[in-house]
């Protein structure tokens, strides 16, 4: 008996000992643990990576930037519905634990000793603090050093944060997968979007069930790939919140019966053709705050864009481009599917297409007489997998008209070619080919420099080149208003006569520089209107030539065309480079009076609290901030922005393009009967065509070329093709706007004149207009040719630096005339 009892009393000592030095060993281990944990309190101020969203002018989105997809809520604005789906299925003890569920860990063990042999994966224990600590603080690692260090963080996090702010964390931080590849969703707000295309507010029961299955295993659980998986977890999410006591059984069976209806949200949505646009708001925001920034500072950024305006630019200047196009001819299909046995669907799906055009790729599967018989690419199911469905259409005669060919000698059996439906014929198509030219569209508010609409080439599919901002050509004759603007800003007016007659110049390496007209002929004495109504070179390089290049390359930089332009009288009909934005903005200050602008895309930026970082309009607003009406004086706009040009010169230049339209090269337009100036460019050879004009509150500028500049043949004009879109689109944009005339600015004198000899009209005479005049500078009664070479022998350069320089003289030497 002895025995057995100090038997019983060894084994009790040893047993204290055993577990005293177990004690001690865990203590010294969690002590050791416990050194290396990290500072758990930084996520007081720790601010997750959200995405940056862009919104049209009206505030409708335009595009999203992300590395990892997550709009923030706080706590308070999470349905209630969503937290309950979410705890059911992560941590049904969340409010009652202090950071490890004891009662869900023993649960755990048991469900998987029965599950043994069963390949189930094993069921987990950690709660929803537990996660929060992991994906915060520590790595993924399985082993037992992480285990322990989660337990003794969430613990602590428990004891220092209060569940809410725990529960904002998760919900906010957790990743829950993906519908489209690319466009994973981080946190429910997101997931809400990318998998319903929904408002988080908006979620029903299965929907906000399915969300809370994610967690587990979002990549197995995808709802297209792994469907049955996906509604199985989802179903067992709904039955913890019935036995939680969330929602009813009748909800309960309800929400399991209900199908697993995903509605993807597209990455290219609601983007109103303005693929362009958002793509240099990106660059420009990338250039101003760095990519992280824009990819995780959780930017709202307002911009200029009008979405009506968007669509129209887009689709008038890809008709303009298509309608040029095509007057060259039929070039041949996009490829050819050599083999077509068998399934021909499966073939074209695989092939690229440029999805913005609007247009279909289709095969050719027969040609019978004048018809084609067609298949259409087929799309794909949102499992990724190609559609079983194919859709068989026809191109008839009317369809092909335009490539002038027989259908028989036009396609053949496997021909890869785009389409068109056509309006009205069920079933028929248009036959397409991309433009191989392209160009650039801008749409302006000429006061403030707001970019209303832009388009930078017919398919950003195609190409994400911006012809509209990065493409750098020679604007022709659309640059002469400036010359002109010089010119009338330093003592010329309108009704000036310049002669239009051959002129000479010398050149460094022995030749000589002859300008020369479109047209190839010379007029003789002609104003300053007429020459730039109808757009005469040789004119505008006489007046370059007396009024100074050197002044002309001042203005040319005053009003941003060129940063440093060469004085060279070259440039005076356009051979320099600049880009369609310079040219529009430039224009613009025509329009406004002479008030320089700069051209934005953005109207304000706010951080991720919803403070103002940036604001293009920086005028001041006396007596904007009171909060009611008390008989206060209206309050007054502070402008503060450089006059760059006097306001009677800009109205000059403006009634003088406004000629253009009327009676010059730009009479494409006249027939909107709005008030619109503008001017046409053509470069050498026809390889830029320009056509840049405003009415008095919209500016516009349209280019056309060849990415690789070559001649775009007879009639490749700014007139014949960039006057025409410009007409097309104002057409749109006027439509609900009246017939507003320009505003005359004070001081201007406006008398009729005969408009091709610049002087006084005669009582009764025909064909009169009213021209505008400074004060003091009112047209003569008749005129006399004055000889500069000899006013300048014998008087000297006249003031302002207008006087004949040594290529004036060897021009007049050689009998090419001189100025009037």
């Amino acid at each position: 008996m002895k025995f057995i009892l100090r038997f019983f009393g060894w084994a009790f000592g040893l047993g204290t000992v055993a577990f005293l030095l177990g004690a001690a060993g865990v203590a010294l281990y969690i002590i050791a643990v416990t050194k290396e944990l990290p500072d758990y309190t930084t996520l007081r101020n720790y601010e997750p990576p959200i995405m940056s969203r862009v919104h049209a002018a009206d505030g409708q989105l335009m595009a999203e930037y992300a590395r990892e997809r997550r709009l923030y809520l706080p706590i308070q604005a999470v349905p209630k519905l969503v937290v309950q789906a979410f705890l059911a299925a992560e941590d049904k003890n969340f409010y009652t634990h202090n950071g490890i569920d004891f009662t869900g860990i023993a649960r755990a063990a048991l469900t998987n000793f029965q599950n043994r042999g069963s390949n189930r994966r094993p069921q987990g224990a950690s709660t929803i603090t537990q996660q929060v600590a992991k994906n915060f603080l520590l790595t993924g690692e399985q082993t037992v050093d992480r285990k322990v260090r989660e337990a003794l963080i969430a613990m602590r996090m428990e004891s220092a944060f209060t569940k809410d702010q725990i529960l904002e964390l998760y919900l906010n931080e957790i990743y829950l997968g993906f519908v489209i590849p690319g466009y994973g969703a981080y946190g429910v707000a997101a997931a809400a979007l990318v998998y319903f295309d929904k408002s988080v507010h908006e979620l029903t029961i299965p929907e906000a069930a399915y969300l809370a299955a994610l967690p587990k295993s979002p990549t197995q659980l995808h709802p297209f790939r792994n469907r049955d998986r996906a509604i199985e977890r989802r179903n067992y999410v709904i039955s913890r919140m019935v036995e939680d006591g969330h929602i009813t059984a009748a909800q309960g069976e309800e929400a399991r019966r209900t199908p697993l209806t995903v509605n993807p949200r597209s990455p290219r949505q609601q983007t109103f053709a303005a693929d362009y646009f958002s793509e240099e708001v990106r660059r420009e925001m990338t250039d101003r705050f760095g990519e992280k920034k824009l990819m995780e500072g959780g930017l709202s950024i307002r911009t200029t864009l009008d979405p009506r305006l968007q669509v129209a630019a887009r689709a008038t200047l890809a008709q303009g481009l298509i309608r040029y196009d095509e007057a060259r001819g039929w070039r041949g299909p996009v490829t050819k599917i050599e083999d077509m046995r068998g399934d021909w669907g499966v073939k074209l799906a695989d092939m690229r297409s440029f999805n913005d055009t609007g247009w279909k790729l289709a095969v050719v599967i027969d040609v019978q007489g004048e018809t084609a018989r067609i298949g259409l690419q087929p799309g794909r199911e949102q499992s990724g997998q190609v559609s079983s469905a194919r859709t068989i259409g026809l191109i008839t005669a009317e369809g092909a008209r335009w490539t002038r060919r027989a259908m028989g000698r036009l396609l053949n059996p496997g021909d890869v070619v785009y389409v068109e439906p056509i309006t009205g014929r069920d079933g028929q198509f248009r036959l397409r080919q991309i433009p191989e030219v392209s160009g650039g569209l801008v749409a302006m508010d000429p006061y403030t420099g707001r970019v209303l609409a832009m388009v930078g080439g017919f398919s950003f599919d195609q190409s994400q080149f911006n012809r509209a901002t990065q493409a750098r050509r020679q604007p022709g004759s659309s640059f002469k208003p400036f010359v002109y603007a010089a010119a009338l800003d330093n003592g010329y007016t309108p009704s000036t006569v310049v002669m239009d007659a051959p002129f000479e110049l010398a050149q460094p390496d022995g030749s000589v520089w002859r300008p020369e007209n479109y047209s190839g002929q010379f007029y003789g004495p002609q104003t300053l209107r007429f020459g730039i109504e109808r757009s005469r070179n040789v004119m505008t390089v006489r007046l370059a030539n007396d009024v100074g290049m050197p002044l002309v390359a001042e203005y040319a930089k005053r009003f941003g065309v060129y940063d440093d332009m060469p004085a060279l009288l070259s440039y005076a009909l356009g051979a320099g480079e600049t880009t369609l934005m310079r040219m529009v903005t430039a224009y613009s200050m025509f329009a406004n009076g002479g008030r320089r602008i700069r051209s934005t895309l953005i109207d304000r930026i706010q951080d991720r609290t919803g403070q103002t970082i940036f604001r293009h309009d920086d005028r001041q607003c006396q007596g904007c901030t009171a909060e009611r009406w008390a008989n206060q004086d209206e309050p007054i706009l502070i402008d503060r922005r450089e006059q760059v040009l006097d306001p009677m010169t800009a109205y000059q230049i403006t009634s003088m393009m406004e000629g253009v339209v009327l009676r010059g090269t730009g009479v494409a337009i006249r027939e909107l009967n709005k008030p619109i100036a503008g001017k046409t460019g053509t470069s050498n050879e026809e390889k830029d065509a320009w056509f840049v004009g405003f009415s008095p509150d919209l500016a516009v500028g349209i280019y056309i070329g060849y990415d690789t500049p070559k001649p775009m043949g007879g009639g490749g004009t700014g007139g014949g093709l960039s006057a025409p879109v410009f007409r097309d689109f104002m057409r749109v944009a006027l439509a609900d706007r009246p017939a507003i005339p320009f505003r005359v600015p004070t001081g201007i004198k406006l008398i009729r004149i005969d408009p091709r000899s610049g002087l006084r009209a005669g009582a009764g005479g025909t064909g009169a207009i009213l021209e505008a005049f400074k004060p003091g500078t009112a047209p003569p009664d008749s005129y006399q040719l004055i000889n500069p070479f000899d006013a300048a022998n014998a008087n000297g350069p006249r003031a302002g630096g207008r006087g004949p320089s040594s290529e004036s003289n060897r021009a007049i030497s050689t009998g090419t005339g001189g100025l009037y």
